[in-house]
């Protein structure tokens, strides 16, 4: 009878602090671009110049996750990570266009939405959303494969 009184204890403890953790979400790096430039001239010459170049998104993403969705944890290393955000912004566009495009990956892989937005705050919003959707399934399917929220098998279910 001790023996399921400790299993049963194990169990709730595991399941505890399964529920406790936070989704880990590694955030891609922003592959955008902006270009502009212009020519002109006169009898007398003729002139152009250009600008542009990558505009990386990242920090400015991260910082927004942080803002509007607490209830994750930004970390940097993809193998560690349950959800992989990916989001582009592309400048350039008219107002009406939209801009920014959003991807959610679970740990498998899986794409668990995918929009696009014309404001960033909008995209970490819907990907924030997406994520709380879905962690309680990933929770439940940890707690059944044995594993806790980060993806490794507890000591205590290992050594047994």
């Amino acid at each position: 009878m001790n023996t399921a009184w400790a299993a049963c204890i194990v169990i709730t403890v595991s399941m505890v602090a399964i529920a406790a953790d936070k989704p880990r979400v590694f955030i891609t790096d922003s592959k955008s671009w902006e270009i502009s430039g212009g020519a002109g001239g006169t009898a007398d010459g003729f002139g152009g110049a250009s600008a542009g170049g990558a505009r990386p998104q990242t920090a400015e993403i991260m910082k927004t996750f942080g803002e509007r969705c607490p209830t994750v944890t930004i970390n940097n290393k993809q193998e560690k990570a349950d959800y992989v955000v990916l989001l582009d912004h592309e400048g350039g566009k008219e107002v009406v266009s939209r801009d920014n495009k959003v991807v959610v990956f679970n740990r498998d892989g899986d794409s668990i939405m995918s929009r696009s937005t014309r404001i960033l705050g909008n995209a970490v919003k819907d990907a924030c959303s997406a994520i709380a959707a879905d962690w309680p399934k990933q929770v439940n399917r940890m707690s059944n494969s044995g594993q806790n929220a980060s993806g490794t098998v507890p000591e205590t279910a290992a050594r047994n």
